[in-house]
């Protein structure tokens, strides 16, 4: 990323109204400042689910990896994944 470079939003499902007006900052920030600011203007958003949307918009490819990086780490298994999403749709 480089000063006066707007980046491309990969993946444009699921995003609300909040979510492509954080996107529309984070890239103006990238524009005008590069790198440097576009992480920094990421990081001033205060929820770290917009956050990942976010990121997630820009690089879908590198949040599934890192999630499925996750997973392994911590041992996490789909079975185990649907297990925690029935107890907190119950």
């Amino acid at each position: 990323m480089t000063k006066g470079e707007k980046l491309k939003v990969i993946d444009t499902s699921n995003l609300t109204d909040a979510d492509w007006a954080a996107i529309e900052r984070v890239n103006r920030a990238c524009e005008l400042g590069g790198a440097a600011a576009f992480w920094q203007e990421l990081e001033s958003l205060d929820d770290l689910s917009l956050q990942l949307r976010v990121v997630g918009a820009f690089f879908p490819n590198v949040i599934s990896e890192m999630i499925e990086e996750e997973m392994i780490e911590h041992d996490l298994t789909m079975k185990a994944l649907q297990k925690a999403l029935k107890l907190r749709l119950s």
